[in-house]
């Protein structure tokens, strides 16, 4: 029994390290190369603007200010609300901003993927034509340079652009934290990155353009949970890669609790596990006959449920070792690695991301310093405990030094920054949750329903 235990063990372990070890490579491409300069190009294509709203009344009106504000020509560009199975004020209030309004109904066809679709066939029928269409969700604000980043990126010859995801209420709670460093992130470490190398971003269901042309070619077919995702590995598939703008930035609402973001996650991991099923093969397939790193780079993107499954196993089976009190042996991948380097990379890998916050000014370098301190924990602790040492007094110690460091911050940076780096260690608890979630959206991979997310504020682009 315990020679299966200790191949499965290290067949799931070095697996996990291994995609671990790819993205921790890939993510070194976001930080040691600069971003390009754009050079200013002249304002040449025509964008209809799409925000799909379902009753938005609360936030629709922010929106709609922002890319009225934008700073590109105001003939180059219109907005379009699709007012989607509403039963609010969503469509009045923006008929008052004076945009274009289509009223949808059908409760057959529910979400925004088969909206999208929808205004799309209408749009391609206008007598007005237009050069690409740019989609947005309700609750987000939009940077007044978007469309010329855009602009530049299409004129380069990119027929679809991510724009940089950020958050307009990142200090709103420790869930809306954990959100905003994880988009942070992920913009920096893995969307430039990419970028930088040549692959193709991943769209990130707002904040994009893309071709009209590409879209006729192609049809939007993308009515999934997930219909970014699903339209990325067909852009993949297809042989276009997807641009990034990283200083084209739009503001999105986070959720303010864990139960709000469980049931947002579970979605994107539903709509994640649908599309891995239907399109990895055939990535995977298209990696090897066509020899191309941009579709072998997509298929381990779409996969992300499936490593998070493995990695909790991982886990699990890494505290059954560590619990055992008869000497099972199972594999452990640091027992192969010199304590020092583990501890290193343990310290790398903590402060990796408070690095990218720096780096993205949203954080201060003495909260960066404070945190690269605390992270000496892996050297200060064995040098107090050794092996025997009781679990409460090890547990007590762990306790005594927090409260020091959150005191420490709180007397040198101030109440504000005492509570960001509280926010920052409970992100790990956050990280944590994505696989009971990525469970629960793996079983109900093919459930449609659509959770709608209530926005509860109003925020204006001079707030964030």
């Amino acid at each position: 029994m315990n020679i299966y235990l200790y191949y499965i063990t290290t067949f799931f372990q070095v697996s996990v390290y291994l995609v671990v070890s790819y993205y921790m490579v890939l993510s070194l491409f976001g930080l040691i190369l600069r971003r390009k300069k754009e050079m200013k190009q002249k304002p040449e294509k025509s964008f209809a603007l799409i925000v799909a709203a379902h009753n938005e009344e609360i936030v629709i009106g922010k929106i709609l200010e922002s890319l009225k504000t934008l700073d590109y020509p105001k003939e180059l560009y219109d907005i379009f609300v699709i007012a989607d199975n509403c039963t609010d004020n969503t469509a009045a209030i923006s008929r008052k901003h004076d945009v274009n309004v289509y009223e949808r109904f059908d409760k057959n066809k529910r979400g925004k993927g088969y909206a999208l679709e929808w205004m799309f066939d209408k749009i391609f029928k206008m007598d007005k034509k237009y050069d690409a269409v740019g989609i947005f969700d309700a609750d987000n604000l939009v940077s007044e340079n978007f469309l010329n980043e855009m602009n530049a990126k299409m004129v380069k010859g990119y027929k679809v652009v991510q724009g940089y995801l950020d958050s307009k209420n990142p200090h709103d709670s420790w869930i809306t934290e954990s959100y905003s460093i994880s988009f942070w992130s992920s913009n920096r470490l893995f969307q430039l990155a990419r970028a930088n190398i040549g692959l193709s971003n991943q769209i990130g269901g707002t904040g994009f353009v893309v071709d009209t042309g590409i879209l006729k070619e192609l049809g939007w077919g993308a009515t999934c949970l997930t219909e970014d995702l699903e339209f990325t590995c067909k852009l993949v598939l297809n042989g276009y890669k997807v641009g990034w703008a990283h200083n084209a930035v739009v503001y999105d609402e986070k959720p303010l609790t864990l139960k709000q973001s469980w049931h947002q996650r579970k979605r994107w991991m539903q709509g994640f596990s649908d599309v891995a099923s239907r399109l990895f093969l055939k990535l995977l397939k298209k990696a090897f006959k066509d020899r191309s790193f941009i579709a072998l780079d997509c298929a381990f993107y779409v996969i992300q449920p499936f490593v998070t499954l493995a990695l909790g196993v991982s886990l699990l089976l890494t505290a059954l070792q560590n619990m055992n009190s008869q000497g099972m042996s199972i594999f452990v991948i640091n027992n192969y690695i010199p304590d020092y380097l583990f501890k290193l990379f343990s310290i790398f890998s903590f402060m990796l991301t408070p690095l990218v916050m720096v780096l993205e000014r949203k954080l201060s370098k003495g909260l960066f310093t404070m945190l690269a301190l605390y992270s000496m924990n892996v050297f200060v602790f064995p040098l107090i405990f050794h092996n025997g040492d009781k679990l409460a007094a090890i547990t007590a110690g762990h306790v005594l030094y927090l409260i020091l460091f959150i005191l420490l911050v709180l007397l040198i940076q101030g109440k504000q920054s005492s509570k960001i780096f509280i926010w920052y260690l409970l992100y790990g608890l956050y990280t944590v949750t994505w696989i009971p979630i990525t469970i629960q959206g793996i079983i109900d991979k093919n459930k449609k329903e659509w959770n709608h997310t209530k926005h509860v504020r109003q925020i204006g682009i001079s707030e964030v």
